[in-house]
């Protein structure tokens, strides 16, 4: 996954094994709010985040192509803390700043914004296996 602001996430189901769509919300240059949705490799971007999960879904494999799709607001949770939110939300404007800029996060903040995006994505899975769960019991 890539280095993004929180957004929607949604799992789309197959068996038990679940392709992870995140959905994020992105300003264009024109300052117009789009969706970007992201499962693996495949990426699209719509005015909607209805409509960029239909894009999406569209470019996966037929195998993988939704049977079931969980909304998770990005709430503070066991998984992810409001702390960890908190920091991630700072990081990524001073990313975006620093992008805008032509410049970089210092090596620091980069290696800190990374381990918080790969916590956030561990964080996504241990949150999926335990809806997973709950939809078992």
């Amino acid at each position: 996954m890539l280095s993004t602001p929180r957004g929607l996430c949604h799992i789309v189901r197959k068996g038990d094994v679940m392709t992870k769509v995140a959905i994020l919300p992105e300003r264009s240059a024109q300052g117009v709010v789009e969706y970007r949705a992201i499962a693996g490799g495949c990426q699209a971007i719509a005015g909607t985040a209805g409509a960029a999960l239909d894009a999406v879904a569209a470019q996966l494999p037929d195998g993988d192509a939704g049977t079931l799709i969980i909304v998770q607001h990005q709430r503070a949770d066991a998984f992810f803390s409001a702390e960890q939110q908190r920091r991630l939300a700072e990081l990524m404007a001073r990313w975006r700043s620093a992008r805008d800029a032509g410049a970089s996060l210092s090596p620091p903040e980069q290696t800190e914004l990374d381990a918080l995006v790969e916590a956030e994505v561990r964080a996504s899975g241990e949150r999926a296996a335990a809806m997973l769960a709950d939809l078992r019991a």
